[in-house]
């Protein structure tokens, strides 16, 4: 049994590898073959992780159902267990699926009740992630002052940790958010807070994503030739990493490019990809 154990744990550990690198499908047979082992021991606590990892691969590869099965095990699981602050993890995730199939009435009722959970289990890290996907709800919803009202406590939460990441993220939404509502100065500004954030902490995904809000900001208000300068540095990032987004901002970067001769001005001079 011992042995099966460890076998469980290092074949989580490999899928957790995998799942980081975005080798979805390795990760997936890392994760099947430690419940096999699970389920073998009978031991519900590794059962339960594994089970959670499986919801995770599922749901990052499109297979809502299976996730939702998976999650709902481990639910079942952790209520066995008496796991709370597990519980109210699993329903975030449980919420994640309903958002990502744009069911925002159902993801919000999962986050609600996570949120209960996680004041009770003072869980300010599962807190702040939370109050941003709530954010999204609201946002997503065109509650607008509401979702800035939760992601600013997102921010709060982020700030307390140290988690220079999710700070990054929590100005981005917010300056997505008042984007959404026209106020450009307001979005601007928090972009680049964002846009700083992250490049002292040399994040570049993250100084990308606040470019790219930051482009729509400019290109909306008129001012094609930063929204330009700032595309083009995007594509080198989406170049680099070979990002998904890549042919749609190239495409893009060319449409912003003839609109900025349209108005008369001048291209910028292409930078070099490094």
């Amino acid at each position: 049994m011992m042995l099966r154990n460890g076998l469980s744990e290092e074949l989580n550990r490999q899928g957790n590898e995998h799942f980081s690198r975005g080798l979805y499908t390795d990760a997936y047979t890392c994760y099947a073959k430690a419940l096999e082992c699970d389920r073998l021991t009978g031991d519900q606590r590794a059962l339960a992780a594994t089970l959670g990892n499986l919801g995770n691969i599922c749901a990052v590869s499109g297979r809502r159902e299976s996730a939702q099965t998976h999650y709902q095990e481990v639910l079942e699981l952790q209520k066995i267990l008496g796991d709370e602050k597990g519980i109210g993890t699993t329903l975030g995730n449980l919420g994640n699926l309903r958002a990502d199939a744009g069911e925002w009435d159902r993801a919000k009722a999962y986050y609600l009740e996570a949120l209960d959970l996680m004041c009770k289990t003072q869980d300010d890290a599962g807190k702040a992630v939370l109050f941003s996907d709530l954010g999204l709800v609201a946002r997503e919803t065109k509650a607008y002052e509401q979702a800035i009202g939760y992601y600013e406590q997102s921010l709060v939460l982020m700030r307390r940790l140290g988690n220079d990441g999710g700070v990054a993220d929590a100005w981005r939404m917010i300056g997505r958010t008042f984007l959404l509502q026209q106020r450009y100065d307001d979005a601007i500004a928090c972009c680049q807070t964002s846009q700083s954030i992250a490049e002292r902490s040399r994040d570049e995904l993250r100084v990308g994503g606040a470019r790219y809000v930051l482009v729509q900001c400019y290109e909306e208000i008129g001012k094609l030739r930063e929204a330009v300068d700032l595309l083009e540095l995007v594509v080198q990032m989406d170049r680099k990493y070979q990002l998904p987004k890549l042919e749609e901002n190239i495409q893009r970067l060319a449409a912003l490019r003839a609109g900025l001769l349209g108005q008369g001005g001048a291209l910028p001079p292409r930078k070099a990809h490094v």
